[in-house]
């Protein structure tokens, strides 16, 4: 396994190969992080996963400080999981001058949900995996369903730009009590990891109610809002949006609950592809 920093020797490393399944990530690599890795390996080409923590994608107010950079672990992992390159460029590599142009995602994708709380959010992620996609010229790159706006959002914008690659989804990996695996969970004290789960439960409830025929999609979202604060939780969001393209739910239109709460000090997102409904 290689690992380079300069994007001129990644393209010299790749020159002559078939183009590479592209995983990105921001490091402090877990379980489901290493999923991707391994559908990317199952492409047949070159794995490049890059490591980058891009501040564009931090608010000021956010954690980019102290996001975990566990780098030299995050290494020795990809070395045992079929990866062939890591590419771990600095700031002067991806961003050699103060960044004047940028990716605005379309609105109706990025603006509602996470986009609402964390403005500027899609920006920053859609400008960096078009740069990390450019550097790397991928046949494809796979996404985790973990970040599903993000997923919908960065396969809109390769079909917008026409771009050559094709978007594959991870589905969540989680522990066994329902959590799903996450960089940040490394910021959760043991009470609060013990509390986390209450995230994805409230997300299975809303599945459970449709699975028994409600409709009242705005009840079942008050409902679980009102029981993570309860639990002591701060609730961004719980919407259940059309998987298509995050609309407002329809009968008869697959559906998908999603969730962004704060727990201490701990901001957490989760979701769950609930239960089609009969047309």
């Amino acid at each position: 396994m290689k690992v380079i920093e300069r994007i001129a020797d990644l393209r010299a490393a790749l020159a002559g190969r078939d183009r590479a399944a592209l995983v990105p990530t921001m490091g402090n690599l877990h379980a489901g992080h290493l999923s991707l890795v391994r559908i990317a390996a199952a492409q047949g080409t070159p794995v490049v996963a890059s490591i980058f923590v891009n501040r564009l994608q931090f608010g000021p107010d956010e954690d980019f400080a102290r996001y975990p950079r566990t780098i030299e672990r995050d290494l020795a992992m990809l070395a045992q999981s079929g990866c062939d390159i890591v590419f771990t460029p600095r700031e002067a590599d991806l961003y050699p001058e103060p960044q004047a142009c940028f990716v605005q995602p379309r609105a109706a994708l990025a603006d509602g949900l996470e986009g609402r709380f964390r403005p500027g959010f899609f920006v920053g992620v859609c400008t960096v995996v078009l740069k990390l996609i450019n550097a790397v010229q991928p046949r494809s790159a796979v996404f985790g369903k973990k970040d599903y706006q993000q997923l919908l959002v960065v396969r809109d914008m390769v079909a917008q730009l026409s771009l050559p690659v094709e978007i594959l989804a991870a589905e969540t990996i989680r522990g066994s009590e329902g959590l799903a695996l996450s960089s940040r969970n490394a910021y959760l004290g043991d009470t609060e990891r013990r509390e986390a789960p209450r995230l994805h439960a409230a997300l299975r409830d809303i599945d459970t109610a449709a699975r028994a025929g409600t409709r009242d999609w705005a009840a079942l979202e008050r409902r679980a809002e009102a029981g993570l604060a309860a639990h002591g939780w701060q609730v961004d969001y719980v919407g259940i949006r059309r998987r298509d393209n995050l609309g407002e739910p329809r009968d008869g239109i697959p559906l998908v609950a999603l969730a962004a709460a704060t727990l201490g000090s701990t901001r957490l997102i989760d979701n769950l592809e609930i239960a089609d409904q009969p047309r």
